[in-house]
């Protein structure tokens, strides 16, 4: 005879309404490790995107995400000649916002060199750029289509969307497009017509546009990237990242606080759980007194009460967090913030939430100890 199944399916509904509840607070544990494991995926993503093994930037920076970095744009032929680089492209990297149909968009735009190192990775649908001026390539969560015109700049340009990518967002979540190297440097540079006016009536001569941020190289397999990073940093006006140092940067320095922030509160919420489930079944501990009395006095064993308790806390645990992470899976399209579930990143939480229940089980088990047989006469008197 399974107790904890039949006191369940005696207050059936008492469990469905506190597993609801329980699945609810389950549910933003498992939302708070999805944007957890997002928030580091999109600050990955788009060093990873432009598929480099050098970053060259300006010297003593470590740009061009987590600082600013400006290098002259004569910069990629240098490179190039290094021993050991197969190919390099120059890339800029601005935020921009505009308007589409009266509401505000934000961008985060990369300019690169068509047929060179740090274009758009893939393509879900259109086209690579292919005109030299006033194409773009854009993430979906613009909420761009296809032929869509959208003005860009002080002197509102305007580009047509001519290719999508899907899930291309920086660490803030803001969604990143592509356009070419010179459109890119006209729109960080280039002043508005009435500044122009003025910068030209002071007599002020224009430093030129022909800036970048970054070098992207690929290095050639059998030359170690380490070598060709020493061999760049000779010269002094130049610092060339691996890979590896540029993800080490983004992961431990440019998100360090909002990673912190989103753990801390996955603990918080972990904590409350655990205690809001020792409550819980303390109270259903409470309400079968009279019931644990009549078992112990009938010769029922401790490990039968106990295994009762257990079985009903693993029950609320499992139910609530199946039922938690259903929830977060029909309505993951509609979050702000892209939600990375991976396998790994759920079974831990699963396990959290086995532990916990197993732990908050033992106020209820506690109780269930103390109770002495005689209170089943006393009742019954």
């Amino acid at each position: 005879m399974n107790l904890a199944y039949r006191d369940i399916r005696h207050n059936l509904l008492r469990f469905v309404l506190t597993n609801f509840g329980l699945s609810l607070l389950l549910g933003i544990v498992i939302m708070i490790t999805g944007v957890y494991g997002g928030l580091i995926d999109d600050a990955l993503r788009q060093a990873r995107a432009a598929g480099a093994d050098l970053w060259v930037v300006e010297a003593g920076t470590n740009g061009p995400f987590a600082e600013s970095s400006r290098i002259p744009g004569d910069t990629r032929e240098i490179v190039s000649r290094v021993y050991g680089i197969e190919r390099a492209g120059s890339v800029t990297y601005q935020s921009v916002q505009t308007e589409i149909n009266g509401r505000p968009l934000r961008m985060y735009l990369v300019g690169f060199e068509p047929g060179r190192p740090g274009g758009p990775r893939r393509l879900v649908a259109g086209r690579e750029i292919l005109r030299s001026h006033y194409e773009l390539i854009a993430d979906r969560s613009t909420g761009l289509a296809l032929g869509q015109d959208v003005a860009l700049g002080t002197r509102g340009h305007t580009f047509t969307v001519v290719g999508l990518m899907q899930n291309e967002v920086t660490s803030s979540g803001d969604p990143v497009g592509y356009i070419t190297l010179r459109d890119a440097q006209q729109l960080q540079f280039e002043l508005a017509p009435p500044a122009s006016r003025r910068e030209k009536a002071r007599g002020s001569q224009s430093e030129g546009n022909d800036q970048i941020n970054a070098v992207i190289a690929k290095v050639s397999p059998s030359v170690p990237a380490d070598e060709a990073a020493a061999a760049l940093s000779r010269w002094k006006h130049l610092t060339a990242l691996t890979q590896d140092q540029q993800e080490t940067l983004l992961s431990k320095y440019v998100i360090e606080r909002a990673r912190k922030q989103q753990g801390l509160i996955m603990v918080l919420l972990v904590i409350v759980s655990a205690v809001i489930i020792a409550l819980i079944i303390y109270t259903l501990t409470m309400d079968k007194v009279r019931s644990i009395a009549t078992l112990k006095f009938v010769g029922a064993p401790d490990r039968t009460i106990v295994g009762m308790i257990v079985q009903q806390a693993l029950s609320m645990g499992v139910f609530g967090y199946f039922t938690g992470l259903a929830l977060v899976l029909v309505f993951r399209p509609y979050f702000p913030r892209r939600l990375v579930l991976d396998v790994e990143s759920v079974s831990v939480v699963f396990l959290i939430t086995i532990v916990v229940c197993l732990l908050a089980s033992t106020l209820g088990i506690r109780l269930a100890l103390k109770v002495d047989p005689a209170e089943a006469l006393a009742s019954s008197g």
